[in-house]
């Protein structure tokens, strides 16, 4: 049997095991063991097993992963996200849809320095999910706006999926976080217009908010300090090479412990912090580990050259092709977790894109964003699940059609960025 067919039949089983409930990390872990040690002998198979954790702890890039997460969870438990929320309604006072544009506004803020949609989802919906229905909010388009705000997280740097995405692919950190800066702040304008469009369209779905003057306006400002200290101060330092984006996680996690710290949290709550991140790293890294495993397997087999050759042998433009794989990310988005979906298919597609003729970072960035929409589609729709599970009193269905125009205006934005690569890369320049 050829390598080719092997890695061909190893992938077939991976997907029939995560359709069975199989965790995916173990999924990929067991499926590249026994695929790496088919296609070359069973003790190779077992030296991979004891090198790969020590390749993928042992990566001075991944230790950026727990920093972010720590950095979060910090701005999580300060109350960093209620003063943001309250600003940013201040500031769009007046306005119909206004606390709609703030839940959108304090999401993409939040999810700078949060780097998670789960985590912004679920940290936004704690707090402006209350003030949303008490002012008249149909409940399903609420859930639909910070199930889309929470999507944010996975774009707007510093992101976890766009780190992963550069470690797995060897390109920049620093280049993936400022390429998805521009793509990050659409995404923010263009949920904003999509609230004021619906509660145009359909007023019924929101109250018009109450008007605050200007001097109030401009003292709420004061909400956004923190975030846009923290967030500046990592953007920029990596930006103009003060320090690597690993570093910039670390003085990211520092500066927001100590406003958590000014803001008195004490021993008890560092430590929930903690243990709370050391359970999302932990998730995440096995995730990565089950990946190096398949990227071993998918490498010796030879899969990802042969498909690189058919697929530039056909007589079809490169473009039918990208699209194709964009499909592809979305239908996978039905089923599977963000995260998930890129440690699995990225060490399939990577070499077709660079065969291609495409730039990796671009494509990167429309990957993501491709992902990013299983965030808020149904079946799995993770976003959505996290949102009804604080939300137990509102019927999933709803939250599914409130989220619907959101999805509309993710696909318009997606279409966009492959029509106008410059939007992604011209920061890069």
């Amino acid at each position: 049997m050829s390598p080719e067919i092997i890695g061909a039949i190893g992938l077939i089983c991976m997907i029939l095991a995560v359709c069975l409930r199989v965790p995916v990390a173990l999924a990929m872990l067991g499926v590249g063991l026994v695929g790496f040690g088919a296609v070359t002998s069973p003790s190779s198979a077992l030296q991979m097993l004891r090198d790969i954790p020590t390749d993928v702890l042992a990566k001075y890039d991944f230790s950026a992963i727990p920093l972010f997460i720590l950095m979060g969870v910090f701005a999580a438990h300060s109350g960093m996200a209620g003063k943001l929320f309250d600003a940013t309604r201040t500031i769009f006072g007046g306005v119909r849809g206004s606390l709609g544009i703030a839940g959108i506004g304090s999401s993409g803020i939040f999810a700078s320095i949060s780097g998670s949609s789960l985590a912004t989802a679920s940290t936004m919906t704690r707090v402006a999910l209350p003030e949303m229905e008490k002012y008249g909010y149909q409940p399903g388009f609420a859930c639909g706006i910070l199930a889309a705000g929470g999507t944010l997280g996975i774009m707007i740097p510093p992101s976890i999926a766009l780190l992963v995405y550069a470690i797995l692919t060897e390109q920049s950190v620093g280049d993936m976080f400022i390429a998805g800066f521009l793509p990050g702040m659409l995404g923010m304008v263009m949920y904003s217009i999509t609230v004021m469009i619906m509660v145009r369209w359909k007023p019924h779905l929101a109250k018009r908010g109450e008007p605050t003057p200007w001097k109030e306006k401009f003292f709420s400002l004061t909400g956004l300090i923190p975030f846009g200290f923290i967030f500046v101060l990592i953007i920029f330092g990596i930006f103009f090479g003060l320090f690597t984006p690993t570093e910039g996680a670390a003085v990211g996690a520092f500066a927001s412990w100590l406003y958590a710290a000014f803001k008195g949290m004490r021993l008890q709550g560092l430590k929930q912090s903690l243990i709370e991140t050391l359970a999302l790293s932990a998730v995440v890294f096995f995730m990565l580990l089950g990946a190096e495993a398949l990227g071993y397997f998918i490498s010796v087999s030879r899969l990802s050259y042969s498909l690189a050759t058919w697929i530039g042998g056909l007589a079809v433009s490169p473009m039918i092709v990208l699209i194709s794989i964009l499909i592809m990310y979305f239908l996978l988005g039905l089923f599977m977790d963000a995260l998930a979906m890129l440690v699995i298919t990225i060490p399939v597609v990577f070499p077709i894109i660079i065969a291609l003729g495409y730039d990796p970072v671009w494509f990167g960035i429309i990957a993501v964003l491709t992902v990013e929409l299983g965030l808020i589609t149904p079946p799995m729709g993770m976003n959505i699940f996290v949102i009804k599970a604080m939300a137990p009193h509102i019927k999933l269905g709803d939250m599914f059609k409130g989220v619907t125009p959101f999805i509309v205006s993710d696909v318009i934005r997606l279409a966009i960025l492959v029509a106008f690569p410059e939007i992604s890369l011209v920061l890069l320049k």
